[in-house]
């Protein structure tokens, strides 16, 4: 059902059957490795390039959802799925892998969310039974792409990110077995929002302003009071990115608990892992979602949660033709029944 102007609202309650997600060395290090399923020691994987590593990862994730659900991908609809590489080419790749019907996504930082909400709307309006969903991004192979190859050694300034390497799928179904299950309530879709920045060793003060648009039509539309959710928790916006976020709700008139406002590029590393404003990537709120944060939620820490994933749709194309930067957020409310 729409309300309002931008959300839906899924009043069959579509349910996160299960979750995976895979991870590199650096998050092996991380503030939240024990809430990874997969993590590997070197960041090739086996392959021999990146990229195909970044395949690996979305594979892995993906199947990990299946295995825990018990569900064979034969008996799943659609498989939705993006990432920051050029055409979405690991999600493509991973999809030719798991043989499923395939909706590739690009929201960059914000497919997580993109990705859950059109998967959620389809299972709601009995689209499908099962669908799969997720997103992923590689350090080395991210790089590579929008700044510099790690190989290089470039210096960053402190407004920089460091991308996730990490994916994170879900299967969300119309039911499924088993007590205390995480489903979605809601959804609301972004305005591609542009401030005129053309730095992109600053994407969280980019992404902000779309974060704050999406969060106040969140509430506009819904009817509801910030305090309606345990934990809202933006995608990837850094340090930088989340406190002016922050700032703008607030003149936006929305009084936020500042200890339920989080990020998860702040969450995901340690204080001493040399990540300049945090972390970033297509990956990094899909597997702070999927990893960190359902088990909070099956844990009892958290009842509803709003997730905003940011994402700042430039590209090396965009750059080198001087365009400014234009993003986009997507929530979803998620709730345990």
């Amino acid at each position: 059902m729409l309300k309002g102007k931008q959300s839906w609202v899924f009043q069959n309650l579509p349910v996160i059957a299960s979750a995976g997600v895979s991870g590199g060395p650096f998050e092996a290090n991380g503030n939240l490795s024990e809430d990874f399923d997969v993590l590997h020691d070197d960041l090739w994987m086996g392959e021999d390039s990146y990229e195909k590593a970044h395949r690996v990862l979305m594979e892995e994730a993906g199947q990990t959802a299946l295995n825990k659900a018990n569900v064979q991908k034969e008996d799943v609809q659609f498989y939705i799925a993006g990432d920051l590489i050029n055409q979405i080419t690991p999600s493509s790749l991973s999809a030719r892998t798991i043989q499923i019907p395939y909706f590739g996504v690009f929201g960059a930082c914000s497919t997580s969310m993109e990705g859950l909400a059109l998967a959620s709307f389809i299972v709601n309006y009995h689209g499908a039974d099962h669908v799969l969903t997720g997103a992923s991004s590689h350090n080395a192979a991210v790089e590579k792409q929008f700044r510099y190859p790690t190989e290089y050694g470039g210096q960053k300034p402190p407004t920089a990110q460091w991308t996730v390497t990490g994916a994170g799928a879900a299967l969300v179904s119309a039911k499924a077995d088993g007590p205390n299950l995480p489903v979605t309530t809601s959804a609301t879709i972004g305005k591609v929002i542009d401030m005129g920045l053309t730095d992109p060793f600053n994407m969280g003060g980019a992404m902000a302003p779309a974060a704050a648009d999406t969060i106040t039509a969140h509430f506009k539309d819904m009817q509801l009071d910030p305090s309606h959710y345990d934990l809202i928790v933006t995608g990837d916006l850094g340090r930088i990115g989340q406190e002016t976020t922050y700032e703008l709700l607030q003149n936006n008139g929305l009084k936020i608990d500042r200890e339920k406002f989080k990020d998860c590029g702040l969450m995901i590393y340690k204080e001493d892992q040399p990540v300049q404003s945090g972390g970033s990537g297509a990956g990094c709120s899909a597997a702070v979602l999927y990893g960190h944060l359902l088990n909070q939620m099956k844990q009892g820490a958290y009842r509803r949660i709003l997730v905003v994933a940011t994402g700042a749709l430039l590209s090396p194309l965009t750059f080198q033709q001087s365009e400014s930067i234009p993003c986009i957020a997507h929530a979803v409310s998620i709730e345990m029944t």
